[in-house]
């Protein structure tokens, strides 16, 4: 049964805007691991700008806004394949134990200019 269904865009642009503002921005956003996959991209802000996204959009199915959990509560791991998938540790699985949600789909993408992430919480 599907408990929700979120979606989030990112302008990655007004994204990598914030990051060069505030660096810290990055190591209070993302985990280690977030941080270990993009490194070795020419440019990790798309990837970035998802991930952001992806953190939303699990808000968002969940009926809850921004500060309803810490952002490392959330992250996105990829598999062999490459496929992403949610971690969901702490407040924020306390919330989805909560809402009676047992598993977390996730599809990412970017283009030039948007980021996007889509959710469903099963």
């Amino acid at each position: 049964m599907i408990i929700g269904i979120g979606i989030d865009l990112v302008d990655i642009e007004r994204f990598r805007t914030s990051l060069a503002r505030t660096p810290s921005m990055r190591t209070r956003l993302f985990t280690a691991t977030e941080l270990a996959y993009v490194a070795p991209k020419s440019d990790p802000v798309p990837s970035l700008a998802a991930r952001f996204a992806a953190r939303e959009a699990v808000m968002k199915t969940l009926g809850l806004g921004l500060g309803a959990f810490g952002f490392h509560d959330v992250w996105v791991e990829r598999a062999e394949s490459g496929e992403p998938s949610l971690r969901v540790t702490s407040r924020a699985l306390e919330l989805a134990d909560a809402a009676g949600v047992s598993r977390w789909h996730l599809s990412l993408t970017h283009s030039d200019t948007t980021a996007a992430a889509y959710v469903i919480a099963e």
